[in-house]
């Protein structure tokens, strides 16, 4: 009898291979020592498009179709990995095959993945999960011996599902509303939407900004420089300059404070690739991808946690890696690393934080390439930090007094550089020049000037402070100790960012991150309840309850079935007041089906009338927009491939069965002479 192990990815399930002694490769999987190694390649099995229910749901988009809301949930599988599975199910029915082990990511995603597999092939045979946060020998084998029936893990399935439902019921109901309502194609995510609006709020803040010029007056004392309070008008500080200028500032007050700025936190996801993108410019996905190679290279552990902190037994594990990090980086730590300010049990749910593994100490590091080799370095450097002593410093605030008006001037000295003196990042703060010695009642002759200054705009979103926002939505009433909410989770908001740059509300301008025109009609159009970042945080916070086994995953989607239904109620009809644009895109003709103009998307050439007519491909070849335009005007085209001539010209022909005429494209293929 055998025992198949299903991962998520060919590397992950090579890497448990080895471990199990599974050495013989076939295709799709691997086997021996009593075990089968197979995977998944990502989503194998997910839930079907609205069109491939029926209901009436395939039929042109209307009002008279929502809220559509399946009695029962369905399945389909992917067409591009329609093999694995095939293979994945022939495995886990086999009769030799007494029982599984579910080694996907150990997370939401990861559960649904082997479960919507596991399930469409109507597999009962028993299930255990493999928990790892490190592809390291020493890791899986000790995961092995710690595994738990699936059942354990129900809640984290629940979670899930009840996320991708969420998603549909909110995405294709919403998608159609709004489109139907107002006459154009809009996309609405239950995630996309309110973080695309809040990037069309602070691209509006930014654009909308007046600056405000106001002014100080400096004293220049030799050393160092005096300034008063913000001054608004420009009179009162010329008057304030001219009093001053030559005349003598006694120093009223010296006030010293030591303070301490504690060591940083570990990565956690998120935190990673916002410093990712503001020391190198990386897209989130960017770091997301080289940080899950590593892993997969068994170089860090796992990247999809939402954790900054290690458990209780991982003391010594990271006490050595500190040490590590220092060999193989060249830190030049003279210091013992204090693990104890990295561990907190409470703090680690599903994953620890982001370390990186033994792994380090054997690898040639000089070959990675650039991306992964500079997130890698951000990981030790991290974990160096982290570990290390307290940054102190004196802050110095000098205050004088010159013709009845104070003046102050601030710096600090720098006591002990503590994991300052690891830090990669530049830190403003620290560049604060120190303060000469002075002493209270010392007096000074001034030459006084006028500073301008302007009131600075708010700054245009980066991936960095994005993330920070999407992070942070819904937290605003609370503490930052309480379980983050947020717009999407860790694993999700890179491709949450990647969607919206791919349908075109987004585009990426250097770092920053602005909307479009497309965007900003998005968000203009659609009601406050679909777009707002506050509510979709609640539905993470109530999703996390399902995960943790405090919230019927039944009440979550009958509350997200009550909002469908309402909104598609509320928002049921045609506002003729908003006309949508098509994304810049003119007009490059008339349909021969319904006389509609016909413009170009993303997928090709298609009418706006909706009528179904749309052109892109003939027998896998694209078409040249000249050769469309001339397909619109009446005209036939032609093109030659793998030896082969086509014509193709537009036809109208009568329906045999109920007389009305519609359109065809003619296509007629030929040897090359022909």
């Amino acid at each position: 009898m055998s025992i198949l192990i299903v991962g998520e990815k060919p590397s992950v399930s090579r890497a448990i291979s080895a471990v199990v002694g599974a050495s013989s490769t076939k295709k799709g999987y691997t086997e021996g020592n009593g075990y089968i190694v197979s995977w998944c390649v990502g989503h194998l099995v997910g839930l079907k498009y609205p069109n491939d229910y029926g209901n009436g749901w395939d039929q042109k988009w209307s009002f008279s179709q929502l809220p559509m809301i399946p009695e029962n949930w369905q399945f389909q599988v992917t067409d591009s990995t329609k093999a694995q599975y095939n293979l994945l199910k022939s495995l886990m029915n086999k009769d030799d095959v007494s029982e599984i082990i579910c080694a996907t990511d150990a997370d939401r995603e990861g559960e649904c993945i082997f479960r919507y597999v596991y399930n469409m092939a109507n597999c009962k045979k028993p299930v255990k999960r493999l928990w790892v946060s490190s592809l390291e020998e020493s890791a899986i084998r000790k995961a092995l011996t710690t595994m738990k029936p699936m059942s354990a893990y129900n809640n984290l399935f629940n979670a899930g599902y009840a996320r991708a439902r969420a998603d549909w019921l909110v995405g294709m109901n919403g998608s159609r509303l709004f489109s139907v309502r107002y006459g154009g194609k809009l996309n609405i995510g239950r995630v996309q939407t309110p973080t695309l609006a809040m990037i069309v709020q602070r691209d509006s803040e930014v654009n909308g900004f007046i600056k405000q010029k106001y002014y100080t007056a400096d004293l220049n004392c030799g050393e160092f420089i005096l300034s008063s309070a913000r001054i608004d008008d420009e009179n009162a500080a010329d008057t304030l300059v001219s009093a001053c200028d030559g005349s003598t500032v006694t120093i009223s007050s010296i006030k010293r404070e030591v303070k301490t700025d504690k060591a940083p936190k570990l990565y956690d996801l998120t935190t990673l690739q916002r410093e990712a993108n503001k020391a190198f410019g990386y897209t989130a996905q960017q770091t997301l991808d080289y940080t899950q190679s590593l892993y997969e290279g068994k170089l860090v552990t796992y990247p999809r946690t939402d954790s900054q902190y290690l458990s209780d037994d991982m003391a010594q594990t990271a006490l050595d890696l500190a040490k590590l990090c220092d060999t193989y980086f060249g830190f030049g730590i003279s210091h013992t690393p204090d693990i104890t300010k990295v561990i907190n049990n409470s703090k680690v749910s599903g994953h620890h934080a982001i370390i990186p593994t033994s792994g380090i100490a054997t690898a040639d590091l000089s070959s990675l390439p650039s991306g992964e080799k500079n997130v890698l370095t951000l990981i030790a450097t991290k974990l160096t930090c982290a570990t290390a002593p307290a940054h102190k410093y004196e802050a110095v605030k000098l205050t004088g007094i010159c013709k009845g008006t104070e003046f102050t001037a601030t710096g600090r000295t720098v006591l002990e550089m503590g994991w300052k003196a690891y830090a990669k990042q530049s830190d403003k703060k620290n560049e604060e020049k120190s303060l000469p010695a002075v002493s209270e009642g010392q007096t000074f002759t001034a030459a006084a000037s006028k500073g301008e200054h302007f009131t600075s705009p708010p700054k245009p979103y980066t991936e960095d402070t994005l993330l920070s926002a999407m992070e942070r939505a819904g937290n605003e009433d609370y503490d930052e100790d309480i379980e983050k909410k947020g717009l999407g989770t860790p694993a999700t908001r890179a491709a949450t960012i990647e969607a919206l740059v791919k349908n075109g509300y987004m585009e990426r301008v250097g770092k920053q991150l602005r909307a479009t025109d497309k965007g900003k009609e998005l968000v203009t159009v659609v009601p406050d309840e679909v777009k707002s970042a506050k509510l979709t945080a609640e539905w993470e916070s109530k999703l996390q309850q399902i995960e943790h086994g405090s919230l019927p995953e039944a009440v979550f989607m009958s509350g997200i079935q009550q909002f469908i239904t309402e909104m598609c109620s509320k928002y049921g009809s045609v506002d003729k007041s908003v006309s949508l644009s098509d994304g810049g895109n003119e007009p490059v003709g008339k349909c021969p089906k319904c006389g509609a103009e016909v413009v170009k998307g993303k997928f090709g050439y298609y009418c706006k009338g909706k009528c179904g007519m749309n052109i892109a491909k003939v027998y896998g070849v694209e078409l040249s927009d000249t050769q469309v335009k001339g397909l619109l005007d009446g005209k036939s085209t032609s093109y030659t491939s793998k030896g082969k001539k086509t014509i193709v010209r537009p036809e109208i022909v009568e329906n045999p069965y109920n007389g009305k005429m519609y359109y065809q494209w003619k296509t007629e293929r030929g040897n090359k002479n022909g």
